[in-house]
């Protein structure tokens, strides 16, 4: 969501031209074309999200709202109740109740029910859940216009019941008469609100041949909550028309702020660019690197990318290319292009296997990399404590400094040797990912993940060899060896908690939990293992040998042969099954730009 970038600046400076109309500030600063420069130091306009600015005009549309329908109200409370047609609403209302059998009673309470509060509360609470979780890019706007229509409804709900008194038919009641006025229609206006603006996403957002169908079922709910409402006597129907008018202004002014393709907020200003350079321009010492974006597609949606560029723009780096990976060719190809062209430094902005396929390409050759978390795991970002937010790691990088990372470098039966950045292993993990398929994984997120891991219990446990940096052979069973350079995963969790990618060693863990019981030790283990890592202490050798459930080692070179083929994973890309691997460290490989505070 634009939102996100709010807090993402580096520029400095101050915004106007000076008197004598050149542009100067009066710090002998000028501004690019007449753009003006950031109007305080730590802020960019080009970068602004437009939030304030949005929520102003959804205040004052909310009073308009609120006013007219409430205007409405008691003008057919007063001088037009004598008129046609408010004269002929009892008689429908009364109508209807004539009409009441046993089904359409039931009918109505279940219709009735999707309008109740705690109905709409639940409903659009989950789906705001949906669509920060489930999406592979989480639809942060998508909820927020959710949220914000069904809750901008209800207050002015509140608004209307107050200033207009109106009291409900003189009909049998099949409800408990609430204390608000008859009018609005409470039920339907938070109806309206929510089911309408699920329609509105999914015609917006789904592109499946049944989007259509959905979203007119559900238009159709707010109607039939509506119809109940009069059926079972607690509204007129120009309570339900003002109901159903609430709702639907709601979700059209919030929709207008909110959602992509609408101008009111997070679109940066026409002259966004011009701002940018401006402010690269008033830095001492402007961006002379050549550089090079390498960015995923399928996990950096083209808002992001935009914000990239404005950023990138910002710090002296104008027309940077962004180079797109494709199936075929997941970084590597495209670092290597980019290298031979004369790119200083590359920009990597996609997730683990996007940032190990562009790793393996730059190791070794000095060329500082930044990283740009934009997937599920993005656990080397995670181990060095970078922004999460694409524009802020962003900027992080561009004003870090260089800092040199050890790599592992891997091969075995069945594929070449290549670099990876946080873990590999066999066994478990590499079940659960091979287990796992793509529909699940942008279906249920990071738990699909659970649920393979689950079925993958019941696998046998595994019999290796592991020779340490020449030493002699160790003979284990287990359920997942892993070979780690960086020892947290998401969650903060720390299965291997020594490691550390600077240290010139890599960690080996070996887990044989056995039943329950044993996966509960291997939890104290690890938990203990991080308090000491925490701490500075050596927890290597934790559990070793003894059969304890988990075997911590540091090695620099390992060799790992399995008694039968095992499924195996290199920074979670799994790489078939197979008989053996080779780990070895390639200290400092890898050079890494981050903050200072994190040297």
């Amino acid at each position: 969501m634009a939102a996100d970038s709010s807090t993402i600046t580096t520029a400095t400076g101050s915004s106007g031209r000076s008197p004598d109309g050149t542009g100067n500030d009066g710090a002998g600063r000028s501004g690019r074309r007449g753009a003006p420069v950031p109007a305080r130091p730590g802020h960019s306009p080009a970068l602004s999200t437009g939030v304030p600015r949005a929520a102003a005009r959804i205040g004052a549309f909310a009073v308009c709202q609120a006013a007219v329908i409430a205007g409405f109200g008691l003008l057919i409370t007063g001088p037009a109740r004598e008129f046609w047609p408010m004269t002929a609403e009892d008689t429908a209302v009364e109508a209807l109740e004539d009409a009441r059998t046993a089904t359409l009673d039931t009918a109505s309470t279940i219709a009735s029910a999707l309008g109740d509060t705690a109905t709409v509360v639940g409903l659009t609470l989950l789906a705001c859940l949906a669509l920060v979780l489930v999406p592979r890019l989480p639809r942060w706007r998508e909820a927020v216009f959710l949220a914000v229509g069904v809750s901008l409804q209800s207050m002015i709900f509140v608004l209307i019941t107050a200033s207009v008194d109106r009291t409900r038919p003189d009909v049998e009641r099949m409800d408990d008469s609430p204390p608000t006025s008859s009018y609005t229609s409470g039920h339907t206006g938070a109806a309206t609100a929510l089911y309408a603006g699920l329609a509105v996403l999914v015609l917006s957002r789904v592109r499946a041949p049944w989007r259509k169908p959905l979203a007119a079922l559900l238009l159709l709910l707010p109607l039939l909550v509506g119809l109940a409402r009069l059926y079972r006597g607690m509204h007129h129907p120009t309570d339900v028309a003002g109901g159903l008018a609430n709702g639907a202004l709601s979700l059209f002014v919030v929709g207008r702020a909110v959602l992509p393709g609408h101008s009111w907020v997070g679109r940066p200003p026409a002259d966004a660019m011009d701002i940018a350079v401006a402010a690269a321009e008033e830095q001492p010492a402007p961006a002379q690197k050549q550089l090079t974006v390498i960015v995923n597609p399928t996990v950096t949606d083209e808002a992001t990318q935009e914000q990239l560029r404005l950023v990138l723009a910002q710090h002296g780096y104008r027309d940077t290319p962004f180079v797109a990976t494709t199936a075929e060719d997941t970084g590597g190809g495209q670092t290597a292009e980019a290298l031979r062209a004369g790119t200083e430094l590359i920009v990597v902005c996609g997730g683990d296997g996007t940032v190990r396929a562009v790793a393996d390409a730059l190791a070794g050759t000095g060329v500082p990399l930044v990283l740009v978390p934009s997937g599920t795991g993005n656990l080397l970002a995670r181990h060095l404590h970078l922004p999460l937010r694409p524009a802020e790691a962003l900027a992080a990088g561009l004003t870090g400094e260089p800092r040199a990372l050890d790599l592992g470098r891997i091969e075995g039966d069945g594929f070449p040797a290549v670099h990876f950045t946080a873990m590999a292993g066999a066994g478990l993990d590499a079940t659960m990912l091979e287990e796992t398929s793509d529909r699940a994984k942008s279906v249920l997120g990071w738990p699909a993940y659970v649920l393979a891991g689950a079925k993958g219990l019941r696998t046998p446990r595994m019999r290796l060899t592991v020779r340490l940096d020449g030493g002699p052979e160790l003979r284990r069973t287990a359920r997942m060896v892993l070979l780690a350079n960086i020892g947290t995963v998401q969650a903060g969790a720390a299965p291997v908690p020594a490691a550390k990618p600077d240290d010139g060693l890599l960690d080996l863990a070996v887990f044989d939990p056995r039943g329950a019981g044993g996966w509960l030790r291997a939890a104290g283990v690890l938990l203990r293992a991080k308090r000491r890592g925490a701490g500075g202490a050596d927890v290597t050798g934790t559990g070793a040998g003894d059969g304890g459930p988990v075997e911590f080692h540091t090695f620099r070179r390992a060799e790992l042969a399995f008694a039968r083929p095992q499924s195996r994973e290199i920074d979670g890309d799994p790489v078939g099954p197979g008989l053996r691997l080779t780990a070895e460290v390639r200290p400092g490989a890898l050079t890494v730009m981050l903050p200072a505070r994190e040297r």
